[in-house]
């Protein structure tokens, strides 16, 4: 009798409806042989672009959307998404011009962060991705705040790292040259700009403010500067550094988001970065009161030095907020 009422018990379980996007799996700890999550690569066309993706985890767990920053792409986040997979849907797109996304030429293309923003809205929907939580970085976070004022409804929390939605923290060195370009786009002031892309800079952001570099591969800025050296990509990317400009203007609807919205928020910041400094995180704690802040002695790209330390915080408060 025991094992019919058991049997019918395990039946009754496999039959049960399952709600997109609300169940998550059983974690690492839980499963008694947990498997290495499956990572897939595809490339989806949207609005004629080819739009590549990094995607894993249960099809019907709660989405995580990982938008990357510069001058990187989703090969950011490929030591995070199999450590989050096993509970989540992470979807980890690269925006056109950055990865394998294509990277049409500038002239014919509108390299905008409103355009990125709708390419990303256009790519979630014919995923299926109706709802999300957004771990933003750098360029992530303007592209996913965009997102978030449009559709306010379909965020449920935030993780934010190194990205800036207050003007505290864009009044270094840095941005001195970026800023005058917005304010005077000259061709002067758009060519001081080319060694941005250089690869001086670009290891620069994976190695300053890192107390151990051995701990941060190499291929991080060799495969970046691959893609930033095509042909016709510095004029993309200096597009986009005149554009990011109509970021800032943005800001206040950002705050009223997180005002309104109270979107459950984890901070883990690279202290030490030089691009996005801590100062640009200490603002979210105004509009934020309850969001969780985590000060990491790393520099911008701190996934590639303190993993370690982040993914237990990711971990515990995407487990506390959304498989409650």
């Amino acid at each position: 009798m025991k094992r019919i009422t058991a049997i019918v018990a395990v039946a009754m379980l496999m039959s049960a409806p399952v709600a997109a996007q609300d169940r998550c799996g059983p974690g690492a700890a839980v499963a008694a042989k947990p498997a290495v999550p499956t990572i897939h690569y595809n490339t989806r066309s949207i609005d004629g672009v080819n739009i590549f993706y990094r995607e894993a985890g249960p099809a019907n767990a709660p989405v995580l959307l990982l938008l990357h920053g510069f001058p990187t792409s989703s090969h950011m986040f490929r030591n995070l998404i199999p450590l989050l997979a096993d509970r989540y849907r992470v979807i980890a797109p690269d925006f056109p011009g950055f990865g394998h996304s294509d990277a049409p030429d500038h002239a014919r293309f509108d390299y905008s962060f409103a355009k990125f923003a709708d390419l990303m809205d256009k790519l979630t929907k014919s995923l299926g991705a109706d709802r999300y939580s957004l771990y933003l970085m750098d360029y992530g976070a303007p592209v996913g705040y965009r997102l978030a004022i449009a559709h306010p409804e379909r965020v449920q929390t935030l993780i934010v790292q190194n990205g800036n939605a207050y003007t505290e923290g864009l009044d270094n060195s840095f941005w001195e040259p970026v800023k005058s370009y917005w304010a005077e786009p000259s061709q002067a002031r758009r060519d001081a700009l080319n060694g941005v892309v250089t690869l001086k800079i670009t290891k620069f952001q994976y190695t300053d403010g890192v107390s151990d570099v051995t701990r941060i591969s190499p291929d991080n800025w060799t495969v970046d500067q691959a893609l930033l050296d095509r042909p016709g990509n510095r004029d993309i990317q200096l597009d986009l550094f005149l554009d990011y400009g109509t970021n800032v203007p943005l800001y206040p609807q950002f705050q009223a988001f997180f005002r309104d919205r109270k979107p459950p928020t984890l901070i883990v910041w690279g202290k030490n970065d030089k691009i996005f400094p801590e100062a640009g995180a200490h603002p979210y704690k105004r509009d934020l009161p309850d969001a969780e802040m985590h000060l990491l002695d790393t520099g911008h790209f701190a996934l590639e030095d303190k993993l370690d330390e982040m993914v237990p915080l990711i971990r515990d408060f995407l487990d506390r907020k959304l498989c409650k």
